[in-house]
């Protein structure tokens, strides 16, 4: 049997080098983002040595880290865009991995280099080099796995995600600043180790076994009861008016909710958002809450 042909007028629906607009436009503003906050840190560093105030360079870290935390909320918006409108792409994966790297790869390892690890020697090299080498193997293991078994790479992630280790040190980095600020004077203290050491345990946690929920099944059209919704404006009310703090608390939750989750039963993580409805229980709902025809 000879199959009909395809007219030379169609494109093929995998075409890997097809290029969708708006998630590819959030990727891009990633990627910008990513950028812009390289060139802000290479900037509040030649601030401080050229011997301003620890108030204005600390200021051009802290758009620096605004702005990665603003690659975030994009890395977010693409994915979300891609599937809302059925326009997941090869291309679209290389070019956010892409992004990725230098948004959450390059620009965290950079910020923390100069503002914490400058004065460590060699070892500063070594661990700012380790955190980038982590990062881009990871985002090179996802887009493998993708590639293989994309049915199951959608579901949760094997290790941390480097979107969510990046916005975890510019939020930590983003509080020991203002807190620094509100006394007077920019020292970061101890608070410049424990960052150090947040560096080493996030590119071994890139690499874990550990599971992390992708929440890439929350959509538009997922469904709040009254007080989860309730619970999660409150949440979006504090975080806005205590953003320095709020930031910190939500990937610090999200970093120990790999560790917790074996312990979790699966009812108390469908409540969270982690799992998907059984597929019978979806469907008793909708029946219920369509109504009947006449």
């Amino acid at each position: 049997m000879i199959l009909p042909q395809p007219s030379s007028h169609e494109t093929p629906s995998d075409d890997p080098a097809r290029i969708y607009v708006l998630p590819n436009l959030m990727t891009a503003g990633n990627l910008i983002c990513g950028f812009c906050a390289v060139l802000l840190i290479f900037q509040g560093t030649l601030q401080r040595e050229a011997g301003a105030s620890s108030e204005v360079w600390a200021q051009t870290f802290t758009h620096s880290l605004y702005l990665i935390l603003a690659a975030f909320l994009f890395d977010m918006l693409d994915g979300r865009l891609a599937r809302l409108g059925g326009k997941e792409s090869a291309f679209g994966r290389e070019f956010d991995s892409l992004a990725d790297l230098i948004s959450f790869g390059m620009a965290p390892a950079l910020l923390v280099f100069q503002i914490v690890l400058a004065d460590l020697g060699k070892l500063a090299w070594i661990l700012a080099g380790l955190y980038l080498l982590c990062g881009a193997l990871r985002l090179a293991r996802f887009n493998a796995m993708a590639t293989a078994n994309q049915a199951s790479a959608n579901k949760e992630f094997t290790g941390f995600p480097i979107p969510a280790a990046a916005g975890l040190i510019a939020s930590i980095t983003l509080l020991l600043l203002s807190v620094e600020r509100d006394h007077g004077q920019i020292s970061l203290g101890f608070g410049k180790y424990g960052l150090a050491a947040l560096m080493v345990l996030l590119s071994m946690m890139m690499f874990s076994k550990f599971k992390y929920p992708s929440f890439k099944h929350v959509g538009w059209r997922t469904h709040f009861s009254i007080p989860k919704f309730i619970l999660l404006v409150g949440v979006i009310v504090l975080t806005l008016y205590y953003l320095e703090y709020m930031m910190a608390v939500l990937f610090v939750g999200y970093l120990l909710y790999g560790f917790l989750r074996p312990f979790i039963s699966r009812a108390w993580r469908r409540e969270l958002g982690d799992e998907e409805e059984p597929e019978e229980f979806v469907a008793e709902s909708q029946s219920t809450s369509s109504p009947r025809q006449s």
